[in-house]
């Protein structure tokens, strides 16, 4: 624009400056009101606003929820044998690992054990390494140690009834094998090839003979494991019944007796407090109501806290209530086929569904790819879902990821649903003062001095395991395995 035209348009306007829209006019000669000046004018269409964090939340619909008015759920089961988590945990101290002494206890004979005499067990444990391929115990050799897996992964072998290779089991971190040939000091019944480098913990039987040579009651609770009738560890006390349509056998008689105590459950909660100025919900309330807009968001939020605790909650949470013979370990680290059929193995009883993060099932979607059988789509919830013996995967990012990025492992849950079915259930009050959704107040708690509006806004939930063969799961599972399929 020539200096000329700036100064006649100076004159013509009384101003010493021009203004952009109009130097614009004047540069590119327009003839008409530029789109800039009349969308002053123009009404905007407005989303309500959008929050990334909000995802699908499968379990909390697909889980059948209970109605629970007292705020307790009680779980009543006939008796089983007590066992704990079949794992002994380790820890390191200056660069080595060790037992520790407490987790003993998950030998049935050392339950009652003083605490000296678990110290003094737990430090006769020595450190053994180990690579993969390496034999770690013999079939038919003398159970002469108690292994303890502080990380990696081993698989049983034994020999069939034809002389056939069979496997047996794979285990992993805190595992330990084989308790009872060597409490009996008796053979092994397979052998033990570690699939992976790690490091055990190893206690000579020698150390245990030494100690219950000193201690009469742990002589006693293990004279009492090796000689008596031993009902499998999690079993139901048996029911006495007889069958036949021959001769007029004696009936038995019986009872079927059950727990002294029954596990409870109690609501937990997620919660936040929702402040609005009462100028933004008195002024800038149309057409989105502004109060509903922040709840709505907040709602969302304690939605997607609850769905992470339900599953990872060290107490009522998903992962931490598998039963011990309900844990399979990948054999190979990504998860494949067979490792999905072992879990319906495990969960073969009307099973509902699996549970995994994301990367995972891309992982066993890779794999199923590898092998020539593409998993099958199933369409529920509104999307695609991946499926594995009409069983759909439903993704979760709750679910957890642990170890180095770049090469974390995580784990894969089955369970099924359903009081009905003895199954899993979510839990909920079932009615909560200012309800806003099923489970979840909203409460004002007034106005402070700042013109200021609080709600507290509260969730309560918790899950419940009716029966342990309702839910596994599959563990060590390794998301960054690629394949090269040219």
């Amino acid at each position: 624009m020539s200096n000329n035209m700036i100064a006649l348009a100076c004159a013509w306007t009384g101003s010493d400056r021009i203004t952009p829209v109009f130097e614009e006019a004047l540069m590119n000669d327009r003839l008409s009101l530029s789109t800039d000046a009349a969308r002053q004018l123009a009404t905007t269409t407005k989303t309500t606003p959008q929050m990334r964090g909000i995802t699908p939340r499968y379990l909390l619909r697909a889980l059948p929820w209970v109605d629970v008015d007292s705020g307790v759920y009680r779980v009543n089961r006939r008796r089983s044998f007590i066992l704990g988590d079949d794992r002994i945990s380790s820890y390191t101290d200056n660069g080595t690992h060790h037992v520790v002494p407490e987790d003993l206890r998950e030998v049935p004979y050392l339950r009652e054990a003083g605490e000296d005499l678990l110290r003094e067990l737990a430090a006769a444990f020595t450190e053994v390494t180990f690579e993969a391929g390496q034999l770690l115990a013999q079939e038919g050799e003398s159970a002469d140690k108690l292994w303890v897996l502080v990380q990696g992964r081993a698989e049983k072998r034994a020999t069939g009834r034809y002389g056939e290779d069979a496997l047996v089991e794979v285990i992993g971190d805190g595992q330990f094998f084989d308790l009872d040939s060597w409490s009996r000091c008796g053979q092994l019944p397979h052998r033990v090839v570690a699939l992976t480098p790690g490091t055990a913990l190893c206690l000579d039987r020698s150390a245990l003979a030494t100690a219950a040579g000193r201690d009469e009651a742990l002589r006693a609770a293990l004279e009492a494991y090796t000689t008596g009738d031993r009902m499998a560890p999690g079993a139901e006390v048996p029911v006495d019944l007889t069958a036949g349509h021959i001769g007029e056998p004696e009936l038995p008689g019986t009872y079927v007796d059950y727990e002294d105590a029954p596990r409870e459950y109690h609501m937990s909660l997620a919660q936040t407090v929702l402040r609005v100025h009462s100028r933004v919900a008195d002024l800038y309330n149309e057409p989105i109501d502004q109060t509903r807009a922040q709840a709505n968001l907040t709602i969302q939020a304690l939605r997607e806290r609850q769905e992470r605790v339900m599953l990872n909650d060290p107490d009522f949470g998903l992962f931490s209530n598998v039963a011990p013979g309900q844990r399979v370990q990948a054999r190979t680290g990504a998860p494949t086929p067979d490792d999905l059929d072992e879990l319906l193995a495990k969960v073969w009883k009307q099973p509902g569904f699996f549970l995994a993060h994301p990367r995972a099932i891309a992982a066993f979607g890779r794999e199923c790819t590898r092998r020539g059988v593409p998993p099958v789509m199933d369409t529920r919830f509104g999307s695609p879902l991946l499926s594995w013996r009409g069983v759909p995967l439903l993704p979760s990012d709750k679910v957890r990821m642990t170890g180095p990025n770049g090469a974390e492992t995580t784990e894969i849950l089955l369970m099924r649903v359903g009081e009905a079915e003895q199954g899993v259930v979510g839990l909920r009050p079932s009615k909560v003062p200012d309800e806003a959704e099923p489970g979840l107040s909203m409460r004002n708690m007034g106005v402070d001095q700042k013109g200021i509006t609080s709600y507290l806004m509260t969730a309560y939930f918790s899950a419940a395991v009716l029966v342990e063969d309702a839910v596994a799961v599959l563990q060590n599972v390794e998301v960054s395995k690629y394949h090269d399929y040219s």
